[in-house]
């Protein structure tokens, strides 16, 4: 017999770079925050508007994205989303040449398109994953992608840190902008569906299928015209909306991404402000905790799939890495009682660490979704969830002009990690694949 291929791991590692250049691109401004807060005359409230702009549009795009991803497939909407966002990075270097008053709302609009250039990305890569992996697998590959966030600080962070100290914050995103076309092309010659990948064999499909894999999610990969209905429909909302489970699982991907935000924006500013750490510094300083998020990441998804594989529950399995991550992510609160610079870093990486062990939304959705709906649901768990883009930046950016203080932020974030624990223990119960009918097409979408 033929050995069986194993083309998804080449995927995966796809979604992975793919995944790093997203984040990398909301890095980036933050990193920036510094040099843009100093020459646009901004306070902390206003950069916390300016760090809020993408997650805006970026929610808004959530359920479009996942309905255009379930009707035109994975590999042309997300294609099309790489070279859009990387357009956007280009503009806003060049928008650095306005007028300071004027600067301020070109780059906070052109970060709203950048938003939703990028809302298929996590509805793409779960909906991916679903068709390319076996269930016992899925804890494993969602962690990778999902492990991006945390790479994308270890490896940007310094970089526009250093590009920012040498050049200026422009050049962060031109760097970023030209890149990403690289990624475009890549994309297009790497991502195929299940069936019609080049370099894939029948062994390899046999698997996939076998382990409970929706390969036909994705059939004639890019014929349009051949796409079922619009499933996009108010109907498919609430009926998602109806079901506790979800509602569970989307409030804690809610209260999980509310410690995304605070590392991916307010973090660096936090290191230069409140930690007295230089541009430089704090660009090799912010990327140690991603460093233990990006391997704790890992870990959750691959000690969930190993509590599965040794016959635990599908429940067990996915909530025990999510509570005791969370659990371990309430130590940044130490931070606000010593001056000692190392020990700060340490509490944040434990801190990071257990997000990352914790953040397996992605998986649980790939488990849970209704095998119509997996685009749209990845959608609405999205939306839901990057509420906390919007929420987070501007609450700490109040929190830090009012009290003038980053304590007071570290509190807020500590405790949407221990509601999160809320939302999957009581609420969520017993998670499972929502299996209902598909609502007839109304007369229009959502």
């Amino acid at each position: 017999m033929a050995k069986r291929s194993r083309v998804r791991y080449l995927i995966v590692l796809m979604l992975f770079a793919a995944s790093a250049f997203s984040y990398g691109d909301r890095v980036a401004l933050s990193i920036a925050g510094v040099s843009i807060s100093r020459d646009l005359h901004l306070n902390a409230l206003k950069l916390g508007y300016l760090f809020s702009g993408f997650s805006w549009a970026y929610v808004a795009g959530q359920l479009p994205a996942g309905g255009l991803l379930d009707r035109y497939g994975s590999k042309r909407v997300y294609g099309i989303s790489i070279v859009c966002w990387s357009l956007c990075a280009l503009l806003v270097g060049f928008a650095g040449y306005l007028p300071a008053a004027i600067a301020f709302t070109v780059i906070f609009g052109v970060r709203l398109l950048s938003g939703v250039a990028q809302s298929p990305v996590f509805p793409g890569n779960g909906r991916i994953v679903a068709s390319w992996f076996p269930a016992a697998e899925r804890g494993t590959a969602s962690a990778i992608f999902n492990s991006s966030q945390y790479f994308a600080l270890v490896l940007f962070a310094p970089i526009m840190g250093w590009i920012t100290h040498i050049s200026g914050w422009k050049e962060c995103f031109w760097f970023l902008g030209s890149l990403g076309f690289v990624l475009a092309f890549a994309w297009s010659r790497v991502i195929h569906g299940v069936k019609t990948h080049p370099r894939i064999n029948q062994q390899e499909i046999d698997y996939i299928e076998q382990g409970g894999g929706l390969t036909s999610i994705d059939p004639n990969e890019g014929l349009a015209q051949k796409r079922p209905a619009n499933r996009l429909t108010w109907s498919a909302i609430r009926m998602l909306l109806s079901n506790r489970m979800l509602v569970g699982i989307y409030l804690g991907q809610y209260c999980i991404t509310t410690l995304t935000w605070f590392f991916l924006t307010w973090f660096p500013v936090y290191l230069s402000e409140a930690r007295h750490m230089s541009i430089v510094k704090v660009g090799f300083m912010a990327a140690l905790p991603a460093l233990c998020g990006s391997i704790g990441g890992i870990l959750g998804g691959i000690a969930s799939d190993k509590l599965l594989r040794l016959g635990h529950s599908l429940t067990f399995a996915r909530k025990l890495p999510i509570v005791a991550g969370m659990l371990l992510s309430v130590t940044m609160l130490g931070c606000n009682y010593t001056n000692a610079q190392w020990l700060v870093m340490l509490l944040l990486s434990l801190a990071f660490f257990g997000k990352g062990i914790g953040a397996l939304g992605w998986t649980v959705i790939a488990d849970t979704s209704p095998k119509p709906l997996i685009g749209v649901n990845g959608g609405l768990f999205n939306l839901i969830g990057n509420l906390a883009g919007i929420t987070t930046p501007i609450v700490i950016g109040y929190i830090v002009k009012r009290t003038g203080s980053f304590n007071g932020a570290l509190v807020f974030v500590a405790a949407t990690a221990l509601l999160a624990i809320v939302a999957y223990l009581p609420i969520v119960g017993e998670i499972k694949r929502v299996d209902f009918k598909l609502p007839e097409p109304e007369g229009g979408a959502a």
